[in-house]
């Protein structure tokens, strides 16, 4: 069978084509459809059938646009209890795709409407287990107590999870693929390889979830330890059980103003030093400077569904790319204009004088917006307190404003949007980015 694997890495995101005698299946597609097209005509084949593993958390999926362009059936769980027409595709069913059968086993614990898809041609077998079986690790449980149609606590999913690792795959052969939804860098897994396949064989040997252990210990080891839920995780799961707008209609008539000014909520997504050198009062500096920044998480945890922002871009050329990275999160609906800016009216981000920081860390409160578990494993500094990125709009308050504040991420990118955020909710403290020069202190 012809498989194709598509990434996107800032969302380190998977997904699927298979291909067999003229018929193409796509499996957990993201937000633009237009690679699986692309790939169709190239392999001169006909897109059928669209496979959802379960209604993903943290990407918009194209399913309901392909369906509505190619006509393609959408398969996914029953209990996903979705809204955009689709076939139920369960334990029992299969579809034949040419040469390829193609069956779903349930397995749920990330979700609990998670599905496995095996494709057997002969005596070959490919599983696509969505975020059920991940390289070296399995899908974090605590992502339905709030969303989708079947909602449950953190603790039942992980039983289900062990339940489902215990007895779903063990009458699966040594050598099936693993082709999973995501890879490492995802916030869908706590611990996942930087291999992009396995097979079941490896994972039996070296993936923790597989051992032999209690299920108390399995349960234990699964919940501890997972990092933070961003804001647009339950909203994205609504949007992909509705199905989501085409894309292109989506984006394509957002004003955009050159050379001009905004109030309300901003992101500014230009790279740091030229945010420092010149922004509106209030932005928030989330750079999407490279393909591989985690623009869209930190958008996502930084700004809530639904709320309405202003979007700052380096120049026109880059206004497409950027608004097709704000709908890979469904953001595009609530934003109200892309601007690049005049020179006037702009602020200055003041330096740290990291000299005088370096000799004289007491005059300076320490701000430090890792995640917890990152906190908890190593502090740089002593004296720092945590306030996650992910939290810090509510709580920059409640930060000491008695001296100088220096905010540090563990690389730099972070800082630059934290350090935005506390300086716009505290007046008369100054407020220092420490930036990369953390790598000094490490």
């Amino acid at each position: 069978m012809n498989i194709k694997q598509f990434e996107y890495k800032p969302l380190a995101h998977y997904s699927y084509a298979i291909v067999s005698n003229g018929k193409m299946a796509v499996i957990d597609p993201e937000r633009n459809p237009e690679q699986y097209y692309a790939f169709a005509k190239a392999n001169d084949v006909e897109i059928v059938a669209v496979i959802e593993t379960h209604p993903h958390a943290d990407f918009v999926s194209s399913h309901l646009e392909i369906h509505k362009k190619t006509g393609a059936v959408v398969y996914t769980s029953t209990k996903v209890g979705a809204d955009y027409p689709h076939q139920s595709f369960d334990e029992g069913a299969s579809i034949k795709l040419g040469t390829v059968i193609l069956k779903a086993i349930n397995t749920p614990g990330h979700s609990p409407d998670s599905i496995t898809v095996v494709a057997t041609e002969g005596e070959e077998t490919v599983l696509f287990t969505g975020d059920t079986l991940f390289i070296g690790d399995v899908g974090r449980p605590d992502l339905r107590e709030k969303a989708g149609n079947m909602k449950a606590k953190r603790e039942e999913l992980a039983e289900m999870m062990y339940e489902t690792i215990t007895d779903k795959f063990k009458n699966l052969p040594d050598d099936a693929l693993v082709y999973p939804a995501h890879g490492a860098g995802t916030l869908c897994g706590k611990s996942i390889g930087n291999d992009s396949s396995s097979t079941l064989g490896n994972e039996r040997m070296g993936n923790w979830a597989f051992k032999e252990q209690s299920k108390e210990e399995f349960i234990d080891t699964l919940l501890d330890g997972q990092p933070f839920i961003p804001s647009y995780f339950g909203y994205n799961v609504d949007v992909n059980k509705t199905g989501a707008a085409d894309l292109q209609p989506s984006i394509e008539n957002i004003p955009f103003t050159e050379n001009t000014v905004a109030e309300g909520l901003i992101v500014d997504t230009r790279d740091e030093a030229t945010f420092k050198n010149g922004h509106l009062k209030g932005s928030i500096n989330i750079q999407a400077v490279s393909e591989n920044a985690k623009f869209e998480t930190w958008l996502g945890s930084i700004i809530e569904p639904r709320e309405k922002f202003t979007l700052v871009i380096d120049k026109v050329e880059n206004k497409d790319s950027l608004l097709h990275r704000v709908a890979k999160i469904g953001y595009e609906k609530q934003l109200k204009q892309v601007i690049t800016l005049s020179q006037e009216n702009l602020v200055k981000t003041e330096k740290l004088d990291l000299s005088d920081f370096k000799n004289n860390p007491k005059k300076y409160t320490i701000v430090d917006i890792r995640n917890t578990s990152e906190v908890e494993e190593e502090k740089f500094f002593d004296s720092a307190i945590s306030h996650p990125l992910n939290e810090l709009r509510e709580t920059a308050n409640d930060i000491p404003t008695d001296k100088p504040i220096v905010v540090h991420c563990a690389g730099g990118y972070r800082s630059a949007a934290g350090s935005s955020i506390i300086k716009n909710k505290i007046s008369g403290t100054k407020v220092y980015d420490l930036s990369d020069d953390i790598e000094k202190f490490k």
